[in-house]
């Protein structure tokens, strides 16, 4: 991955590295909601067990496309396990609701996290940042770089929340449609619009990080 501070100094090279990056992020995303909005449909006329295994099936067929399409297996698996996973907890309530359960959880848990860093001042995103790149920069004591990260981390909390929200509304409404609906609508564009804070924030950082850092000491001849 191209370090965001290198932006400044080679923006086009920059801008076409992260192009394929940010297709990927997409593409993933994408194959993530097809087997939701397969189960959602199919569960309508066949029985719990057999719409949790289409679902299943289909999220194997997309694993093997990622494989074809040279992803990593850790993308190809992923997905398998996610939509097994679900499968598991909705065979073993027998809700078809149940199927969601998890990213309902997971989206709760998310938010929490996330505002919980923003209210110890240690915002999530400045705390990724500053361990992707070393873990020793005070980056805390910089405002324009917290301020940076409360808006991304704040970013983040907002789609966690919006994703908890719309889909506990639609859990307790005992819609399994209105719940696939909820999952698509909420993930990949909440996620874009998230992550383009995110990268705004990294970008900004390390930025600063570089105009504001030491030069680097020099060997008297």
């Amino acid at each position: 991955m191209t370090d965001p501070s290198l932006a400044q100094d080679h923006p086009g090279e920059t801008a076409v590295q992260a192009a394929p990056a940010k297709q990927s992020v997409l593409t993933t995303m994408m194959y993530a909601a097809v087997p939701v909005v397969v189960f959602a449909t199919v569960v309508a006329f066949v029985s719990l067990p057999v719409a949790i295994g289409i679902a299943i099936a289909v999220a194997l067929a997309i694993g093997v496309l990622q494989l074809l399409r040279g992803e990593t297996v850790m993308n190809a698996l992923g997905g398998v396990i996610g939509v097994a996973a679900a499968g598991g907890v909705s065979a073993w309530t027998g809700s078809a609701n149940d199927f969601f359960l998890i990213g309902i959880w997971a989206a709760l848990l998310g938010a929490v996290a996330a505002l919980v860093s923003l209210v110890a001042r240690r915002p999530l995103t400045g705390v990724i940042w500053n361990a992707v790149h070393g873990g020793g920069h005070a980056w805390r004591e910089d405002r324009p770089t917290l301020l940076a990260h409360d808006l991304a981390t704040l970013a983040v909390t907002a789609m966690f929340a919006a994703r908890f929200g719309a889909q506990q509304w639609a859990y307790l409404a005992d819609s399994t449609g209105w719940l696939a609906t909820m999952d698509v609508v909420t993930g990949t564009p909440l996620t874009v619009l998230a992550g383009l804070a995110v990268f705004w924030a990294f970008r900004r950082a390390s930025k600063r990080l570089r105009r504001t850092a030491p030069a680097p000491a020099t060997d008297e001849v």
